[in-house]
């Protein structure tokens, strides 16, 4: 008898237990009904999906027997390859809503203020439905008192200034879910970290000393977030290379910024502007500590507990949960250009951030003097 409530049904395609062992639903031991269906909706950049994985670890304490959906966006589906709590991804660009239309859940949630998010969640039947849904009128409205906070964060410049709590913290409370924090997922498996081992970079590094990433991109949402490049240029000259390996560590969009700084140093290790997520992951990985402003790497490094210095300019310090693994700096009296793309000051709040300020960090985290 086919047993299509099973979690490892396909519909389309054999399942992978017929697969491994020619077995069928009569005689099959891994026999999984679905009880309680979770949908997680979480469209925004790769690096928010990814530090919003930190809810699944106690999302699956509390619901142990759960199937869990994540919708989100092509470009983040592979952070979700090696991920084993999540059993199914489904992007919103291919055919997600008519999917989720026909589908009934336990539970919905939904984390982002935005309409999109919001309809989606609206029009997805779900028994119980938290974070963010969009009204008849086209308003996006909080499920909850906690939720309505965020809401608010999200629309007012000074309540956001104002808020000392992490990104996760605010989730989880969202959620009502009485777990410490856990780290985000992003598991990195041995054919990412062989790929990177034989890349030709990977023969410059002695494995006798320390590895810093030094990971110049900010992508080109918010230029404004960069550390500048001749800072980048300063804080190379005044780290030691007996003590270090410097990993040089840059996206497609910042190729002639990396180019630049490597015609000048001959020390840095270039490890290339094309990697995949995976494999610049992997490259992460390799390091013992990531210098970085407010970015994707940022969450990587976090995911994969790496000592950080994290460089902040105009986004939330305190948003930023960094597991005591790191250091943040910035401005004590803040940024002028809050959440804005671009720095109209004549010296920005990051070009106030000095070398110095880093090394110092640096040394303060390898104990050294």
């Amino acid at each position: 008898m086919l047993r299509t409530d099973c979690r490892y049904f396909k519909g389309d395609r054999p399942c992978a237990p017929h697969k491994e062992r020619g077995v069928k639903c009569d005689d099959c031991n891994d026999y999984k009904p679905i009880n309680f269906k979770i949908l997680i909706i979480k469209l925004d950049a790769v690096g928010d999906v990814l530090r919003t994985t930190s809810i699944l670890r106690p999302l699956k304490k509390k619901f142990r027997d759960s199937y869990i959906t994540w919708c989100t966006r092509q470009n983040s589906k592979v952070i979700f390859k090696y991920n084993t709590i999540v059993d199914e991804v489904i992007a919103v660009d291919d055919d997600a809503y008519f999917r989720l239309r026909a589908e009934e859940f336990d539970l919905v949630i939904n984390l982002d203020t935005s309409k999109l998010s919001s309809g989606i969640a609206s029009s997805i039947s779900g028994k119980k439905k938290m974070g963010f849904v969009l009204n008849k009128k086209g308003y996006v409205e909080a499920t909850s008192e906690t939720a309505q906070i965020w809401l608010e964060m999200s629309a007012f410049d000074d309540v956001k200034k104002a808020n000392i709590k992490s990104y996760q913290q605010i989730m989880y409370e969202i959620l009502e879910i009485d777990f410490p924090v856990a780290l985000p997922l992003l598991p990195i498996t041995n054919e990412e970290k062989n790929k990177i081992k034989s890349k030709q970079f990977y023969k410059e590094i002695n494995q006798k000393v320390i590895s810093i990433g030094l990971n110049i991109g900010v992508g080109s949402k918010w230029p404004s977030k960069g550390w500048p490049l001749i800072k980048w240029q300063e804080l190379i000259n005044n780290l030691e290379p007996q003590k270090y390996n410097l990993l040089l560590l840059a996206g497609p969009e910042e190729e002639l910024s990396a180019n630049q700084l490597l015609s000048n140093n001959n020390l840095l290790i270039n490890t290339g502007c094309n990697n995949s997520l995976l494999e610049f992951a992997a490259i992460v990985e390799l390091c013992d500590m990531i210098i970085t402003a407010d970015t994707l790497a940022l969450h990587i490094a976090t995911a994969l507990e790496k000592k950080i210095i994290a460089l902040f300019g105009p986004t939330s310090s305190s948003e930023i949960e960094i597991y005591s693994k790191g250091i943040k700096l910035f401005l004590p009296e803040g940024c002028k250009c809050y959440y804005k793309k671009y720095c109209k000051e004549n010296i920005s709040c990051l070009e106030k951030i000095t070398p110095e300020m880093v090394l110092g960090a640096v040394n303060k985290l390898f104990m050294l003097t």
